[in-house]
């Protein structure tokens, strides 16, 4: 008898080949888009500039002639260069915008664009197809108005997040989930760009790009007039740290920090003016844009730097370019994206990235790398031309040259002249006032001393006419003029700060050592005119470059005297000054912004102008009222730009050890 089983043979296996079959081409559907998901890879440039100072144009407006050294100008080959490449590009700017030229003061000052219309700047800006920028801290020196009324029109979203609005508190400090609100910011704190990018095998994508702006704290001390009561500053990192994870919410599938702030070695404190390095530790960010300090990253200066990778341009892992200033070089940063499944679904990834700066000058061989892009010139031409006319008005003349090639070593006529004229404004203003009777005296520093910004910036006027062009040069920032009352021991302390700018110099050490202390900036080193003093290097700084104490029993200030006899510490002055520093830029003793007692309206410059006028033909001289005493047995030695090589006939106290070839020399003091 046959089986019975026999015959549903056939039937029975059909069921689970069937199943099989069904399950096979599941799990082969799903391999397959994993796949796909997997090899998707898209890359993404990322152009920076930052910190251009209304350089749009390759001039030098003090010097009043062309230049191949910076300017947008030359920083829009670059950018055309680095477009030409990639086939996704995306390009910012990092603020300090604004002002910082002739040309920005003219648009602010004389010829503000009209409700509306799109601020030069901002008109360049279009033409090379900027897709988002910062807002820096120079941004706000003009007053709050006039930013907002040229972001307004710009063309392209600004992004802040770390300034909000004032509640009535004004409160400096705060968290960062405070900032977070969309309802207290002041302005936008971040935008999502939306972008079809092609990927490497030609398809193309939606790609939803977060941008996230900040800027330092210390906005608040610098421009106090133009922002108390109306808008206070949050930390960066903390702002950062709520604002990030709301980006990533937002559908953001790559986050782009812009941060106006630099990048300090050791530890970066809450409220930082430079916190990049606490930034690139926050969970999200795929890309770092940074500037503020005019600095290069990557470059040799960071090389010490923790968590540096030079050779990948990372922080923390992070891609980051900060890229110069002025123009004088592009930031680029090229990211590797992969497409991954996630529970969510497909997915962005950064997988590789790698930053880079790409120069307008060769600084070793002193030789441009690219012409200047003509379309910019003409298209600021009228405003360019109508700086430049300004410029050359003459308003006095002078029988010396007037230049600062040594005005870090040396008591110095260029900021001789300006305290001169400071002193003559302060008299006049506080007469009639309860102040009159106070001594005044006068607080000022160089601002042209070569350094990061090259060894041709410096002061440098000849015999003959004076212009305004070089009264811009003799003080290039729109502060406005304040006044402090201050005790002699305070004024004492002022000096002390100012004093960091020297090394310490052993007495018992090297034959030749370095004089200047690179790391304070000559804009911190304050002489004081109207008193007499020495300074003693071979004591160590009293204060850090944060202005805390670190050294009690070190007094590098000596002999320091008033009207020929010892200072009396408990007397009170009147010290001429600035709106930076009388509000605490620098972080001076006892400057905090609350013992001003002339506000005045009028900038710094504008005395300048007015004493220059008056006096018609001026005789400069330096009067020698400070000195660095001589260390025996030691020689002081210094680095300067070689144009001072011909001033050395009228300085005695310097002296000629090397012109070093290329654009710089080393000088040191005459015992």
């Amino acid at each position: 008898m046959p089986l019975r089983t026999s015959t549903p043979w056939p039937r029975a296996t059909a069921r689970p080949a069937r199943a099989f079959a069904l399950v096979f081409s599941l799990l082969f559907l799903t391999l397959v888009l994993s796949q796909a998901a997997r090899g998707q890879t898209l890359k993404l440039r990322l152009l920076q500039t930052t910190d251009l100072h209304m350089n749009l144009v390759n001039h030098d407006y003090y010097q009043d002639k062309p230049t191949d050294e910076y300017g947008l100008a030359k920083t829009a080959t670059l950018i055309k260069a680095a477009r030409a490449e990639a086939r996704n590009v995306l390009l910012f700017d990092n603020g300090d915008l604004l002002q910082g030229s002739p040309l920005g003061d003219h648009v602010a000052r004389t010829r503000p664009p009209a409700e509306g219309q799109p601020h030069p700047a901002h008109r360049v800006m279009r033409a090379l197809g900027y897709d988002a920028a910062n807002i820096g801290n120079h941004d706000f020196n003009y007053g709050l108005p006039f930013l907002q009324r040229a972001i307004a029109s710009a063309g392209f979203p600004y992004v802040n997040a770390n300034i909000v609005l004032d509640d009535g508190g004004g409160k400096a400090a705060g968290s960062g989930s405070e900032a977070a609100s969309d309802a207290r910011s002041a302005f936008t704190p971040f935008v999502i760009l939306e972008r079809r990018f092609t990927d490497e095998a030609g398809a193309t994508h939606t790609l939803k790009i977060g941008v996230v702006g900040f800027v330092p704290p210390q906005v608040m001390q610098w421009d106090r007039q133009h922002l108390l009561g109306r808008v206070v500053a949050r930390d960066i990192p903390e702002t950062a740290r709520a604002l990030v994870p709301r980006v990533k919410a937002a559908g953001a599938d790559v986050v782009v920090a812009i941060a106006h702030s630099g990048f300090e070695r050791g530890e970066t404190v809450f409220f930082a003016e430079n916190a990049i390095a606490r930034l690139a530790e926050v969970p999200g960010v795929d890309a770092l844009l940074f500037g503020h300090s005019h600095g290069e990253f990557p470059g040799r200066f960071f090389n010490a730097h923790p968590k540096v990778d030079l050779a990948r341009g990372t922080i923390n892992g992070v891609p980051a370019v900060m890229p110069g200033f002025w123009g004088s070089h592009l930031g680029v940063i090229d990211l590797v994206l992969e497409r991954t499944l996630e529970k969510a679904g497909p997915t962005w990834k950064v997988s590789d990235a790698r930053a880079e700066l790409r120069a307008v000058w060769d600084r070793a061989n002193r030789k441009p790398l690219v012409e200047a892009d003509a379309t910019i010139a003409a298209l600021v031409a009228e405003e360019h031309a109508a700086t430049v006319a300004q410029m050359r008005a003459q308003i006095a003349e002078t029988t010396s040259p007037i230049h600062s090639f040594f005005a870090q070593v040396a008591d110095d006529p260029s900021v001789q002249l300006v305290s001169l004229a400071q002193i003559a404004y302060a008299k006049k203003a506080l007469a009639g006032t309860p102040h009159a009777a106070l001594p005044v005296l006068s607080a000022a520093a160089p601002f042209k001393t070569g350094g990061r910004q090259g060894n041709n910036y410096y002061t440098d006027i000849p015999v003959g006419p004076i212009a305004l062009r070089h009264v811009a040069d003799l003080y290039i920032y729109p502060n406005t003029l304040k006044v402090v009352k201050l005790t002699g021991a305070q004024v004492r302390e002022w000096l002390e700060m100012s004093a960091g700018q020297f090394n310490r110099i052993d007495p018992a050490g090297p034959a030749e050592q370095n004089l200047i202390n690179t790391a304070f900036p000559s804009f911190n080193f304050d002489s004081i005119d109207g008193v007499s003093y020495g300074i003693d290097v071979t004591q160590p700084a009293r204060y850090d470059n944060r202005g805390k104490l670190v050294a009690p029993e070190a007094h590098r200030i000596v002999d320091l005297r008033f009207d020929g006899r010892a200072i009396d510490e408990g007397a009170s002055f009147a010290v001429v000054t600035n709106n930076y520093r009388a509000n605490g830029g620098g972080n001076f003793p006892a400057l905090d912004g609350g013992n001003v007692i002339l506000d005045a309206p009028d900038e710094n410059r504008a005395a300048l102008v007015t004493y220059l006028r008056e006096t018609g033909r001026i005789e400069p001289a330096a009067d020698g009222n400070w000195r660095i005493r001589p260390v025996p047995g030691v020689k002081l030695r210094f680095s300067a730009g070689s144009g001072g090589i011909a001033h050395l006939p009228r300085q005695p106290t310097v002296r000629l050890v090397k012109d070093n070839g290329d654009g710089s020399a080393l000088f040191e003091l005459a015992p």
